[in-house]
């Protein structure tokens, strides 16, 4: 079995989220060496009181490049959102630099597996990480044939990610990679960063700030769909392990426990997208519910906070 991580990009505005997320991980979560939270340098302090003897609180300048920093706080009121500026590039957003240190945040990892998850995510029923992301093959989830022609983000960013590994010929409707609790290999993202860089002439990040309508997890997903090396690697699945809510259709307390409800002993992880405006505090009292008592958990007696285990994932 290879070692495993877990590893979170976030800021402070996701600091309530991230809080659900870490009790959640404590309360649920298994199989892990490090939980590795990577935020601005300035939400340092914000963020060390979730820091522990499992979860380092690694500061944003430890992994980006020196070319680029980060716009003072003091200043950013000639933009609504987070600026780094650049010497090779032009300005870059908050989101993109999230996405810039997913991948730098892997390539760095001493384990050879990590599980990436957003501050909006939460674990509900125990969950053996290890078990699940450690074995031969890394789990790729996939959506098969669901970006077309026109996704108006997708085929946009999926664009892109054909420029930056050099891929000539796109076909539609193409296959869909993004998800939640996604695993990446190192080794694999070691070598998309070199791919990267064959293909463009550039350092892997600097091509992400000069392209910067990109996805980090479609890129990761189809360099290994366009490597038949990196493929034989991966253990493809169209089955998640989260169920995810993904528009910006605000939910309500009862919604929320449907969707817990409603997932299948599989699924071990509840996404519910910050800019769907939903009460944290709604999807905290949720998950506390079903907490609170591990061995007889309130929402679905059937199968809430049964143990997970997993089959082979189906193959394409």
């Amino acid at each position: 079995m290879h070692s495993v991580a877990l590893l979170t990009a976030s800021y402070a505005k996701d600091i309530e989220r991230f809080s659900l997320l870490s009790e959640s991980i404590d309360t649920w979560l298994s199989g892990y060496t490090r939980h590795y939270v990577l935020v601005n340098d300035e939400d340092v302090p914000l963020f060390e009181r979730f820091g522990s003897d499992k979860r380092v609180i690694v500061p944003a300048s430890r992994y980006l490049p020196k070319w680029l920093f980060a716009l003072p706080p003091a200043l950013q009121f000639i933009s609504s959102r987070r600026v780094w500026l650049s010497l090779l590039s032009s300005p870059v957003h908050g989101w993109h630099i999230q996405q810039i240190l997913k991948i730098a945040g892997v390539l760095n990892a001493p384990e050879q597996r990590v599980c990436i998850l957003d501050s909006d995510n939460l674990f509900f029923r125990e969950f053996d990480v290890g078990q699940y992301a450690g074995g031969e093959k890394t789990p790729l989830f996939v959506t098969p044939k669901a970006i077309a022609a026109d996704a108006p983000l997708h085929s946009l960013w999926l664009r892109t990610v054909d420029q930056l590994l050099g891929v000539k010929d796109r076909s539609f409707p193409a296959d869909d990679y993004v998800g939640n609790a996604l695993v990446w290999d190192r080794d694999t993202a070691r070598a998309m960063t070199g791919a990267i860089k064959a293909a463009t002439g550039l350092n892997w990040a600097l091509a992400l700030c000069r392209k910067k309508k990109f996805s980090e997890y479609l890129l990761y997903g189809h360099f290994v769909a366009n490597s038949p090396a990196q493929l034989a690697t991966h253990q493809v699945t169209e089955d998640s392990i989260a169920v995810s809510h993904w528009d910006d259709t605000r939910l309500d307390r009862p919604a929320i426990e449907a969707m817990m409800r409603a997932a299948s002993p599989e699924q071990v992880a509840l996404c519910i997208q910050s800019y769907s405006s939903t009460s944290i505090d709604d999807i905290r009292d949720v998950f506390r519910l079903n907490s609170g008592d591990r061995r007889a958990p309130s929402l679905s007696p059937d199968h809430m906070g049964e143990v997970a285990t997993f089959e082979v994932p189906k193959t394409r």
